[in-house]
């Protein structure tokens, strides 16, 4: 399997097509909500993270077929005084999952925040996606806490939309 993991140029509309095509992939799955992008969404997602400078996004192709995308945004820990890397989206189609490519892709973000001498990664995952918490386990992500008597840190959201 000839795989090539880059980090896409969001003014390459080659690569501005493959973020949205599999994006769109991702949030029709089930595991990522089971809804088509909207036409907005479709239209402008990559024209606005280019006016991102903390944001990066990483795609695999296998044999020039897009298969996987990682969108990140560089976040800043106070406690540490240093830069942290959020995964906001991780991305493998499913005819290509349990192949390893999501570890090809996580291992360009590490390489990347170690590039940016960034503290630690970070990323959100649904609780009963087992298949995607354990790729992430695999590849050493544990849950946050800062002293045990307050427990996990969990993720919370409140909708403005």
């Amino acid at each position: 399997m000839n795989t090539n993991i880059i980090i896409a140029d969001y003014l390459n509309e080659q690569h501005a097509r493959d973020i949205v095509s599999l994006l769109n992939q991702y949030a029709l799955d089930a595991a990522g909500g089971g809804i088509e992008l909207n036409k907005y969404t479709k239209e402008n997602l990559v024209k606005e993270l280019i006016k991102l400078p903390f944001a990066f996004s990483i795609l695999c192709y296998v044999e020039n077929l897009p298969v996987g995308l990682i969108n990140c945004f560089t976040l800043f820990s106070t406690f540490k005084c240093k830069p942290v890397i959020n995964i906001h989206d991780l991305v493998v189609i499913s005819q290509y999952r349990r192949q390893g490519i999501s570890q090809l892709l996580l291992s360009k973000v590490e390489k990347v925040a170690q590039e940016k001498g960034a503290c630690k990664i970070t990323l959100e995952v649904l609780e009963k996606n087992l298949s995607a918490r354990n790729s992430y386990a695999k590849f050493g992500f544990t849950g946050y806490e800062l002293d045990p008597k307050y427990g996990n840190a969990i993720f919370l959201e409140k909708s403005l939309l």
